[in-house]
């Protein structure tokens, strides 16, 4: 009996992932608590050889780079519009009595450091998804970050639950696929609270990565232009305290509605006028091509790694034969095939090889001719048809059915996975 039992075990050893051990107790406490600083100086020493360990190096250093750049929009006093434009300005930046003077050279160096800190998290990242059977229980709902720079991460200072909104938005609350299952007049019954516990391992490390990806390739394209006319010009709209040129003159003089409805166009005008940005840095715009067909490589290695999975542990995103741990969030084959598929026609447009449409032209706008010979982007001028003359050319162009299988293998709600799966 006692050696059946040990062979049991031992089978179990074999396919059963280890679960968070030191390591994921750091991270884990440190994330909660919004001291990434601390968390960093103790698991960096034994990330060398400890692969829980530099996955949650990588974690910290992916939201180290995420509160340095909130710190900053504090530091200048932004005052965000309501929008759900991108994560910078979902996080609820506090009320700064006292914004820094901010100019077009500190824009850039903000943008800067979290660029080269997001090529940081990667590396590690990437390390931690090549090898490893750990598994740490992380709620994204209780991570903190440190906005206004006080030394620690309270309950408004939640990035979790601004993450965790998103993910719900494209899984707990996503709409299942659609099936010919016929309509039923019986109520629902009422929603059960979703348990925000997920036990990530080291293919959500790749997926992390991805995304670390997706926010450099902005911050690249930015930092390859001078837009120096568009923060000069408009930026006192984010920071209105921030002594930018023209932060006293938002609503002064009427024109032709009343001084602020005015000043409100005028400064909507200013906004397309300057979108018109000479390339300053041709290397980082070719860069950002080399990221956006990073985020594809290692979203293919992710699905890889989730594929490969034998266990089911609280899984952030399922395979097919893993148990779904979000409402509505359970992936099919046919899913994970429609998304590779997916993948493979993003690869086809960032190498050219499949052509962008444009509805003026039966040619099509080659992606890849952009971001390797721009010397301009003027975006009112592209869509209007005249600047993107240099980059049009005779080839295959992408149409609405490119993306038409794998749109109806997601239920129609293809755009909403995409920002799940990455």
């Amino acid at each position: 009996m006692l050696k059946r039992a040990a062979v049991t075990l031992a089978f179990l050893g074999l396919i059963l992932p280890a679960t968070a051990g030191e390591s994921g107790d750091i991270l884990r406490a440190n994330i909660y608590a919004g001291t990434l600083d601390a968390g960093l100086a103790t698991l960096q020493p034994k990330a060398a050889g400890d692969q829980e360990a530099r996955f949650g190096v990588g974690v910290l250093e992916f939201f180290s780079g995420i509160e340095h750049f909130t710190q900053a929009l504090y530091r200048y006093g932004l005052v965000a519009p309501g929008t759900d434009a991108g994560l910078a300005l979902s996080v609820p930046i506090p009320t700064n009595p006292n914004p820094e003077h901010l100019d077009y050279d500190k824009v850039r160096s903000v943008i800067g450091r979290l660029v080269d800190e997001m090529d940081k998290a990667k590396g590690d990242l990437v390390a931690a998804g090549a090898t490893g059977d750990y598994v740490v229980t992380l709620d994204p709902e209780k991570f903190r970050i440190d906005i206004n720079g006080d030394g620690k991460g309270d309950d408004s200072e939640a990035v979790g639950g601004i993450l965790t909104r998103e993910f719900r938005s494209n899984g707990a609350e996503m709409p299942a696929p659609q099936t010919d299952a016929p309509a039923t007049d019986t109520p629902a019954a009422p929603a059960k609270p979703v348990d925000t516990n997920f036990g990530f391992d080291r293919a959500d490390a790749i997926w992390l990565a991805g995304y670390s990806q997706v926010f450099a390739a902005q911050g690249d394209f930015f930092l390859a232009h001078d837009f120096s006319e568009l923060v000069n010009s408009t930026f006192h709209r984010l920071f209105p305290r921030a002594g930018l040129p023209m932060q006293d003159f938002a609503g002064n003089g009427q024109l032709m509605i009343d001084p602020t409805t005015d000043a409100n166009w005028a400064d909507l005008i200013a906004l397309i006028h300057t979108m018109n940005w000479p390339v300053i840095d041709a290397q980082r715009l070719k860069t950002v091509r080399e990221r956006l067909k990073s985020v594809v490589a290692l979203s293919r290695q992710d699905w890889d790694a989730i594929e490969a999975e034998t266990d089911d542990n609280n899984e952030f995103m399922p395979s097919p034969k893993q148990t779904a741990h979000l409402p509505n969030g359970a992936i099919t084959a046919e899913m994970i095939s429609a998304w590779r598929s997916s993948l493979d026609i993003v690869d086809q447009i960032l190498d050219g090889t499949l052509l962008l449409p444009h509805w003026r032209f039966k040619q099509g706008f080659d992606l890849k001719a952009y971001f390797e010979t721009a010397k301009r982007t003027d975006l009112v001028m592209i869509l209007t048809g005249y600047g993107a003359l240099p980059f049009l050319r005779d080839g295959p162009v992408a149409t609405a059915d490119s993306f038409a299988a794998a749109d109806k293998a997601f239920g129609g709600n293809l755009p909403g996975y995409a920002l799940w799966f990455n």
